[in-house]
């Protein structure tokens, strides 16, 4: 595949720039917070970030789509589009932007045809800004990125995230968190899963997996951690795309490891269910 378009890349830097502006604008302050759901929040940034980006694009790209977390208007973008489709989370990390806590990030990937050629991804607490074009590396503030060298399971640090439904799931998941705790250096739970797979790029995580991701959790940083290179798969194995939502991103060393771990503690479960 050739380089994309250097505008493209441009354009995804000067979004993510853009958003984290808006956000530390109102971080910290008083602002209106809504809920989609018991426990799955969105804030009025979340929106006008979000609607920010949007005239942006009609503005540079007016045949392109966008997928993004907030003002959906096309449910059948939730599959992958044909042509150009930009998937947007406004801020990947809603609950810790809601609350204080410093680990928030815009997301972007651009897709063509379903795969993802672009990304950026922005934290505007520690002004740092990952870059992916497909086939050309991945950068942090401009610096080549390289995955971690751990060799093993015991001696990686991993990450995960909960789903917004985990007042339904909390038992498995707990019990899978616990099935790593037992075998890892240690298991984070940051919650943003832009940044967690941004982490795994620097080399600063050795794994990340997590369960019901949408698109706009892991369009960009998937890719970025593909061209630090690190893998990214699904739980069982298979190519991962924005679409599906069991992901597994590791360094590449210790990833058939951790998928024989995700594989055996799901056979566990599943026969404890029948006894």
């Amino acid at each position: 595949m050739p380089a994309p378009d250097p505008l493209l890349l441009a354009t995804a830097i000067d979004a993510v720039q853009k958003a984290g502006a808006i956000q530390m604008a109102h971080f910290g302050r008083p602002m209106r917070i809504d809920k989609k759901g018991t426990i799955d929040l969105v804030t009025e940034v979340d929106v006008a970030v979000e609607r920010m980006f949007r005239a942006l694009v009609a503005e540079r790209f007016p045949d392109h789509q966008v997928l993004g977390e907030e003002l959906q208007e096309d449910d059948r973008l939730r599959a992958a589009a044909p042509g150009y489709c930009w998937v947007f989370d406004p801020i990947d990390g809603t609950t810790n932007f809601a609350h204080g806590l410093p680990i928030f990030c815009a997301s972007l990937g651009l897709e063509l045809d379903g795969e993802a050629i672009v990304a950026a991804v922005y934290d505007p607490t520690r002004r740092e800004l990952y870059t992916a074009e497909r086939g050309e590396g991945a950068r942090l503030n401009g610096e080549r990125l390289a995955v971690s060298k751990a060799n093993d399971v015991l001696n990686s640090l991993l990450c995960t995230g909960f789903p917004y439904t985990v007042h339904e799931s909390g038992e498995e998941l707990i019990g899978l968190f616990g099935h790593f705790i037992g075998r890892s250096r240690a298991v984070r739970r940051l919650g943003s899963a832009a940044l967690d797979l941004c982490y795994v790029a620097a080399g600063r995580l050795d794994g990340f997996y997590e369960s019901t991701l949408k698109p706009w959790d892991t369009c960009a940083g998937a890719l970025i951690v593909e061209e630090a290179g690190g893998r990214v798969t699904q739980w069982n194995g298979q190519r991962y795309q924005s679409r599906h939502g069991h992901l597994l991103a590791t360094n590449g060393l210790i990833h058939d490891e951790m998928r024989a771990m995700l594989t055996d503690y799901r056979a566990q479960r599943a026969a404890n269910r029948t006894v």
